[in-house]
């Protein structure tokens, strides 16, 4: 992969949260400038930010609008997880001391450049 823009799961979710539109205007910004070009995410991003939606941002956005907006995200490119994923995740953990799960987005950033 070539160097893109990665997008975590909190920049998505701000875009989408209601309880401060200024915050949500700036990460609107961000998703639209990445979007649809060379944005990348992790497998994981994508989890989190559909998790989020459909528990911290219930009722505000409704499932079948969580199905539109991942429908809407099908031409960014996602990072699936491997063994070498893993495997960085782990050394990141022992490095830096970083929780599993942040180390896994970081990993997927390093490995989309």
């Amino acid at each position: 992969m070539s160097a893109s823009d990665f997008l975590d799961s909190n920049v998505l979710i701000c875009a989408y949260d209601p309880k401060d539109p200024r915050k949500a205007s700036i990460a609107r910004g961000l998703v639209e400038k990445v979007l649809p070009g060379d944005g990348v995410i992790s497998v994981q991003v994508l989890a989190e930010f559909a998790a989020a939606l459909l528990h911290k941002l219930r009722p505000v956005v409704h499932p079948a609008a969580v199905t539109e907006i991942l429908d809407a995200m099908q031409s960014i490119s996602i990072v699936k997880p491997e063994a070498g994923t893993v495997r960085r995740t782990v050394e990141a953990y022992e490095q830096y001391g970083m929780q599993f799960y942040d180390g896994m987005i970081i990993a997927a950033a390093e490995r989309a450049g």
